[in-house]
């Protein structure tokens, strides 16, 4: 493995909408033979009812699913806190960073929210707009 891509809520729909621009990014990680990651309280951000469960499904089986435990989740809350930020509104971008920042290295991490994952990983991974 040469590093992690990992997948925020924008990220995960992006690939089940199949977006070219997120498929694009599959195909070169794939080729790289980069791990794909997606922590799994994004699957719950990112299910959309008017996509079927299948075209969900088959974009999920593409990517590893990380479970958030303890571990994750109190990096999480201190990433929180060093950025100034608390509660639900950074709460799920805080989990996607403490999970990049746990992922092997380099990691790169597409997201539509650019500006709060620079804020809770800094220099430590790439951000990507998505």
């Amino acid at each position: 493995m040469s590093g992690t891509l990992v997948l925020d809520c924008e990220g995960l729909s992006e690939l089940v909408r199949r977006a070219p621009e997120a498929t694009e990014w599959l195909a070169a990680a794939e080729a790289e033979d980069i791990r794909v990651v997606t922590s799994s309280v994004t699957l719950v951000e990112a299910r959309d009812p008017k996509i079927s469960q299948a075209r969900f499904d088959y974009a999920v089986s593409r990517v590893n699913v990380i479970p958030p435990g303890e571990a994750i989740a109190r990096h999480a809350s201190r990433l929180l806190a060093a950025a100034g930020l608390h509660g639900h509104k950074y709460a799920l971008d805080a989990i996607v960073a403490a999970t990049a920042l746990a992922a092997p290295s380099p990691v790169t991490v597409l997201t539509s929210d650019v500006e709060d994952l620079l804020a809770l990983c800094g220099d430590r991974v790439r951000v990507y707009k998505i």
